[in-house]
């Protein structure tokens, strides 16, 4: 169905204000809830597209981004709805975003493109950041918000273990050294991000994800920043303190004496001496979590698709991110892999497709392209050898790095779509 009939929306949007749109977003959760279309089958291609937060900042946006979508030929968009520990829906958790300031309180950026893309016959996965939660340069004002909640939830690189030893994570001085450090490794580090170890944080973060899920029509549920920041992390007491007593029962006595007294001043003590099981003790535990939001997702909405954005090559997934993405596919937590293989040269876009495909085993694979890197004609060859390898779609990085004002081509999607319908209508 064409997008054409449903513009006056954001027309009507503007003339009726709060209550028009109040109106308008009921009808359109009502439509979604019997409007979305049925899951692909197993065979079909995934013609997705990410969409970062800021193109959902406004009625007018999202319209024009599904408008795009339609006329570039994609059947998925994954649109980023939980991006920094706020919400781009109605949250009963999270704090809306304050992207949103300056709109009617009525209006739900996810209700309004479900509404938008099911009419248009596009599927939409809500796009959710996992573990990353803040930003390192603006703290987030909202009281309600996790990281000013529960600060002792947040991983701790390895460098400030011992200047963060015995400070209260309530302290301001806690956050303000997390931050100022992440800072100076912006490079390497997105942001403030929760830790998987803390059985709290766990629940936390699947309640978020339930509420999310359980409410909204949506087709899919996309993980993202499902990983550790780096091998250094996460260094916090809690993660030591579960660390210790996960191994405690099977270190010897005088092993165990040895290791308190050092931890005493040192608190990686024992991730020092046991680093081997340090570092399967993390991953495990991010395992665990991707496990129990896996089992949640399909307890409360068992038809629609789980995927999540992983590090391509994976064995630097499991040993640097302490990502062990094939692990979370064998076991069916997922239903699809998009290694985001953000290369320029195409001969390696197309090993590190054959190589994830290889690593997910049966799970299908949707390709991440970097399209902020690369022209249109060197995207229609990655296309092309993401099928060659055997990938059962393909997901372009991202709306926004190629319609903004530093767009590498005015009509970027649009000259997409004959590689991208070429296949599969």
């Amino acid at each position: 169905m064409r997008l054409v009939p449903w513009l006056p929306v954001v027309q009507r949007v503007r003339a009726f204000g709060v209550f028009g749109l109040t109106l308008i977003l009921l009808l359109s959760s009502r439509a979604a809830s019997t409007m979305a279309p049925a899951p692909e089958a197993a065979a079909s291609e995934t013609r997705g597209l990410w969409v970062v937060r800021t193109s959902l900042s406004s009625p007018d946006r999202i319209a024009a981004m599904v408008r795009a979508a339609e006329r570039g030929g994609f059947n998925t968009i994954l649109v980023q709805v939980r991006g920094r520990g706020d919400a781009y829906y109605r949250s009963a958790i999270e704090p809306r975003s304050a992207d949103l300031d300056g709109q009617p309180a009525a209006f739900d950026p996810l209700a309004l493109t479900l509404d938008l893309a099911h009419r248009a016959g596009i599927r939409v996965h809500a796009w959710v950041a996992v573990n990353l939660v803040a930003s390192s340069v603006t703290i987030p004002q909202s009281a309600n918000h996790v990281v000013n909640r529960h600060p002792e939830w947040l991983m701790v690189p390895a460098p400030l273990a011992k200047s963060l030893h015995g400070v209260r994570p309530t302290s301001p001085a806690y956050k303000d050294a997390l931050a100022r450090w992440t800072r100076g490794e912006a490079d390497q580090v997105e942001g403030l991000y929760l830790s998987p170890v803390s059985v709290e944080a766990r629940e936390y973060t699947l309640g978020v994800v339930k509420d999310l899920v359980s409410k909204n029509a949506i087709d899919g549920i996309h993980f993202d920043y499902v990983r550790y920041p780096g091998p250094a992390f996460d260094y916090s007491a809690g993660s030591l303190a579960a660390f210790r007593a996960k191994q405690s029962p099977t270190t010897a006595a005088a092993e165990r004496q040895r290791l308190d007294r050092l931890a005493r001043t040192d608190p990686a003590a024992w991730p020092t001496a046991l680093p081997q099981a340090w570092e399967s003790f993390r991953r495990d535990q991010l395992t665990t979590l991707v496990h129990a939001l896996a089992g949640m997702v399909r307890s409360v909405r068992p038809r629609i698709a789980i995927s999540a954005a992983v590090v391509p090559r994976s064995e630097e997934a499991r040993t640097r991110r302490l990502q062990d993405w094939p692990r979370w596919a064998a076991a069916g937590d997922l239903d699809a892999v998009c290694p985001m293989a953000y290369v320029t040269d195409e001969h390696e876009f197309g090993g590190l497709v054959t190589r994830a495909r290889a690593a997910a085993g049966r799970v299908p694979i949707w390709a991440g392209i970097g399209a902020f890197r690369i022209p249109v004609a060197d995207a229609v060859r990655q296309i092309r050898a993401a099928r060659e390898a055997g990938a059962g779609g393909v997901v372009i990085f991202s709306y926004d790095s190629v319609t903004g004002s530093t767009a590498l081509s005015a009509g970027y999607l649009e000259e997409l779509r004959p590689a991208l319908v070429g296949r599969t209508p």
